[in-house]
């Protein structure tokens, strides 16, 4: 009733004349506390292995938090409120790192905005929406309520914004359950090496969920190039998942004074850590944080490729490690390698090789910069290329389009594509910068390209998705087109022309000498072990051939480098008419044992002595020495915060004592810290047993580390994963 009603009601002549009220004063509204709902919110975002005391969200999808009032309810005429989000240095509307939207009833899911519904008579539960299109990162939260035309303004918290892959309007969106798991939840790896007939698996951990991780890769991001030329653009293109990796990818290895790794200087480890003694990406990315962001000695493309994993799906990106065997990373000819051996069998170094195995990144998203609808498998190689230009790291480039030939889709493509697909032409030296070219059997680039398996250890042959079958159709129109893009020599040569060009360049085959050679080898050697190995040879013409071989064994680092001989022999061959013969050829471990490096790749050649006709034949065989194994055995179910115990087993089938022996461990969620157990001298024929006592402190699969290094190697690793919620596993796994 109005003051005026009251007032003529009061002086009725029925009821007489009384005074008028006055109206009751309305409370200025008051907020009691604000509760962020962290660990419901972060359950609902898929980001509860984060640290729960932080609200962590990804975008395109509603969190709720609870706004408590202290001295009466929520009144919608008299009551308003207006939220503030802003990301960055120097936060902006107009560049999408701030924005500012009312409290209303209903969502919107165009732009950032707010709705709610009463909880109880004196709280609202909100709703707050962050888009699809926002900016990944630490945002501020601040509340302004306007209460009886007073106005006031509350800090709420800061929360986290990241990447989508379960929202369907975000590019990163990926629609399979099993491979969100995978490729975004999943803190376990494997990173494949060897060679392409034995692939080994070396454990992982990306440990993207540690606490302080997330807060590192952010700060990958304002340590870089881009942020530290205009902060506020950088800060309003993290909406992009594509700008996002680029900007990672140089950072891991290419940026001048603060990369995350740094390559050793002629794989001299010496003032730094060996790459394979590394079992995890966070010890990594603490330590370069940790030194006011100095390059952390040393990495190689496993490491790098790992550890850009662990940034990327800690961001909410879909990420994976892939390998590829024999890859030619720094052709100077786009589609040729030149790889060059003296008359003793042994590979030349030069500026061109083949790499044994190569490791890199694959991400998920749809990128808007090459106008791409649905999103796919995009390339990233944080490993630093050397070219007339500098460093430089490749990607992203779109998966498919390295396939179908398309290198002009991205500025990178020509590097990759030939990458996988140049060819090789083998050449031997004659002194004074002359050099005949071989007849040979080359090995294609780009063989066995693989990934761990979605929900297992095994790998993957991802091979169809970068390149189509060998002598295909669509493998060749692939070719010509790529040909055309990357030469301009070619531009309006009609295939027969290409084709004609690039068969010149090429070795001619074993079968034009008359003679087929190959290397057999029935199982890999252990290391301590001799080489055995079979040369077989085939005299394909009627009538005798003599001729005499120099052999060539020598280590061989991954990325295609040769290392001093460790074998050498000299060996005449007499084939009668159509004769086929089998030589065995052993290579003593006294030979190879002290000289090969962490890799275990040992490269075998035979090179024929140079013929009348000019012809020099050469037969080539990398060969894998497996590391010794070490036997894990997990001796008790294991259960969360419950004493459990490990016996780990390693053996030393040398004739010569293993000196200086180190036992470390580690296993995220099963151990605090890595462990080191110096076990001292190991005498020849004989083991260490060790028994381990753990206590599990998270659930969920784990991975269970050993590696023993001493004064022969340092890369002999086992592994053995841990289920909590299943009966331990009975032997060690993996581990080559």
């Amino acid at each position: 009733m109005t003051l005026a009603a009251a007032f003529s009601h009061c002086c009725s002549p029925a009821i007489g004349i009384l005074r008028p009220t006055a109206t009751a004063v309305v409370k200025v509204l008051e907020v009691k506390n604000v509760d962020l709902n962290c660990a419901q919110n972060c359950n609902n975002h898929h980001t509860q292995f984060f640290s729960s005391n932080k609200l962590i969200v990804r975008r395109g999808q509603l969190f709720g938090f609870y706004v408590h009032f202290q001295n009466r309810e929520w009144d919608d005429d008299r009551d308003k409120i207006t939220f503030t989000v802003a990301t960055g240095p120097k936060p902006c509307e107009s560049l999408g790192t701030k924005s500012t939207f009312p409290l209303g009833k209903c969502p919107n899911q165009s732009h950032w905005n707010a709705c709610y519904k009463l909880h109880n008579e004196q709280s609202l539960h909100v709703s707050l929406f962050p888009p699809a299109s926002a900016c990944i990162g630490c945002y501020t939260l601040n509340m302004c309520l306007v209460s009886c035309e007073h106005s006031s303004t509350q800090h709420l918290g800061d929360f986290y914004v990241l990447f989508n892959p379960w929202c369907s309007d975000d590019p990163v969106y990926l629609d399979n359950q099993a491979h969100r798991e995978e490729y975004v939840l999943n803190e376990h790896g494997i990173v494949f090496q060897g060679l392409p007939k034995h692939v080994t698996s070396h454990p992982w951990y990306f440990g993207q969920f540690q606490d302080g991780i997330l807060d590192i890769c952010l700060k990958i991001l304002d340590t870089s190039t881009n942020f530290l030329r205009d902060p506020g653009m950088d800060y309003s293109c993290r909406n992009d998942p594509a700008y996002i990796s680029r900007v990672l990818n140089s950072m891991i290895c290419c940026h001048k004074k603060k990369s995350i790794l740094k390559l050793p200087p002629s794989n001299n480890y010496l003032q730094g850590h060996n790459p394979l003694m590394w079992n995890g990406s966070a010890p990594i990315l603490r330590q370069w944080f940790q030194s006011k962001c100095k390059p952390v000695k040393y990495g190689y493309c496993g490491t790098f490729a790992s550890v850009m994993c662990t940034v990327m799906r800690c961001l909410g990106i879909p990420s994976r490690v892939v390998t590829g065997f024999y890859c030619a990373l720094n052709a100077v000819d786009p589609l040729t390698v030149q790889e060059v051996y003296d008359y003793t069998g042994k590979t030349l170094s030069g500026k061109e090789h083949i790499w044994v195995h190569h490791c890199w990144n694959e991400s998920w998203m749809a990128r808007k910069d090459i106008n791409q609808a649905m999103s796919d498998w995009q390339y990233l190689d944080p490993t630093p290329i050397e070219t007339s230009k500098g460093s430089v790291c490749s990607g992203p480039i779109w998966v498919k389009s390295i396939r179908d030939g398309d290198v002009d889709t991205d500025s990178d493509g020509p590097r990759v594509f030939c990458m996988l697909n140049a060819r090789s032409t083998a050449w031997v030296s004659q002194g004074r910068g002359k050099k005949t070219k071989l007849h040979c059997d080359i090995w294609p680039c780009g063989q066995c390209i693989s990934t761990k398996s979605v929900g297992g250890d095994l790998p993957e042959d991802v091979t169809d998705a970068y390149k189509h079958e060998l002598g295909s159709l669509q493998e060749k129109k692939a070719f010509y087109k790529a040909c055309r893009k990357i030469n301009s020599q070619y531009l309006n040569a009609p295939n027969s022309e290409i084709d004609k060009d690039i068969a010149s360049q090429r070795n001619k085959t074993l079968k034009d000498t008359g003679v087929t050679m190959k290397f057999k080898m029935a199982n890999c050697p252990l290391y301590g072990q001799d080489v055995q190995i079979k040369w077989m040879l085939e005299n394909l013409s009627n009538e005798a051939k003599d001729r005499k071989f120099n052999l060539c064994a020598q280590g061989m680092i991954y990325n295609g480098c040769s290392l001093d001989p460790v074998w050498k022999d000299c060996v005449p061959v007499t084939l009668g008419p159509k004769e086929v013969k089998t030589i065995k050829i052993e290579i003593p471990y006294e030979s190879y044992g002290s000289h090969l490096c962490d890799y275990n790749i040992m490269r075998l050649a035979a090179v024929s002595m140079p013929e009348p006709k000019g012809e020099i034949m050469m037969v080539e065989r990398d060969i894998l020495i497996d590391s010794l194994p070490i036997e894990i055995k997990v001796l008790n179910y294991p259960k969360l915060n419950a004493p459990c115990s490990a016996e780990v087993t390693f053996s030393n089938p040398l004739k010569e004592d293993l000196k200086n022996c180190v036992l470390h461990l580690e296993g995220y969620g099963l151990f605090g810290e890595p462990i080191a157990t110096e076990l001292g001298t190991l005498a020849a024929n004989h083991k260490a047993q060790t028994c381990v006592e753990f206590t599990p402190y998270r659930n969920g699969k784990h991975c269970f580390i050993a590696n023993v290094s001493c004064n022969k190697f340092c890369n002999c690793k086992g592994y053995a994963n841990v289920d909590m919620g299943n009966p331990p596993p009975t032997s060690g796994e993996g581990g080559a």
